[in-house]
């Protein structure tokens, strides 16, 4: 609990000193982007703002995780993190569309960009997201909400590295066009980034199961514990991003109530130790499977 807490207040200074960065570069940016009349600066100043709005977002769901369960919480508050991650996830859809929208406006009526002033900003831009997104790298394997963030930057750093670009070929053709065409391919860049982060909290939000479990591998694997002979009821959703939990009815036969806590203690440090399951609920049912269960062996065959 004291490494849990530890770990938590290390990445929350970490948010924290990555928002105040973040938010002054975009002020930098913005005004930048406007003096120079480049639209892909001008979109990724808002994106860098939306980065500094999922950097406190994520920094929030940190901290409100760590919050005791309750009465009325009695799971805690482990589903912020995924609450966060979902809307982070669709902040960055959103933004994709007016990048779209505006893009395609200035194909049509190309204005003239100040190209050195985007390069120079640019490369500043994905020093920074570079830095964050590497500094962050680490808690954001374990932590869906984190790795939101991560994403952010990530995309963040994707698109200075395209407006560096859009500056060079615009220097060297001395065509607007490439301001807007690297626009959308920052969008495209985006979608693809916050697609899967998106998916996945929409998933434990709908209390599905967790895209690293397969919930036919651990009904393999209950059924092959001695003395479990079949398995009903399989559910297995996620508290947090990285809190899987399950419920299940095993079948154990006609066996003295007393002899399933060894039982359960096995199944448990199964789970745990297979699939990092910590949470369970299992009800034992003394009584056989039907035969027609896939993963059930009839009492009497193992009583021989």
């Amino acid at each position: 609990m004291h490494d849990h807490a530890v770990a938590g207040a290390s990445v929350s200074r970490k948010l924290i000193v990555a928002s105040l960065a973040t938010f002054l570069f975009v002020l930098t940016e913005l005004s930048i982007g406007i003096f120079a009349n480049s639209l892909s600066l001008i979109g990724d100043a808002l994106h860098n703002f939306t980065d500094t709005l999922a950097l406190l977002l994520a920094l929030f769901a940190v901290r409100l995780e760590r919050r005791p369960p309750n009465v009325v919480k009695s799971y805690g508050y482990h589903r912020a993190g995924v609450l966060a991650a979902f809307i982070n996830a669709g902040t960055l859809a959103a933004f994709t569309l007016f990048i779209f929208i505006e893009a395609i406006a200035r194909l049509r009526v190309p204005k003239p960009v100040n190209a050195g002033w985007m390069l120079i900003t640019a490369i500043v831009a994905l020093a920074l997201n570079a830095s964050i997104t590497l500094w962050l790298r680490r808690e954001g394997r374990a932590d869906l909400n984190i790795h939101s963030a991560v994403l952010h930057m990530l995309g963040d750093a994707f698109s200075s590295a395209a407006i560096i670009v859009a500056a060079i070929l615009i220097r060297l053709t001395g065509m607007a066009f490439w301001d807007p065409a690297m626009s959308m391919v920052i969008g495209v860049l985006i979608l693809w980034s916050s697609w899967g982060v998106f998916r996945e909290a929409l998933n434990l939000l709908l209390e599905g199961t967790p895209s690293n479990i397969d919930p036919a591998s651990v009904q393999r694997s209950l059924a092959k514990i001695d003395g479990v002979y079949g398995v009903h009821h399989l559910h297995i959703w996620a508290l947090g991003a990285s809190r899987a939990a399950l419920s299940c009815h095993l079948m154990v036969g006609d066996i003295a109530v007393k002899s399933t806590g060894s039982l359960l203690d096995r199944v448990n440090h199964m789970l745990e130790h297979d699939y990092r399951i910590v949470h369970t609920t299992i009800q034992f049912e003394f009584s056989n499977c039907d035969i027609d269960d896939p993963y059930c062996v009839p009492y009497s065959a193992q009583a021989d």
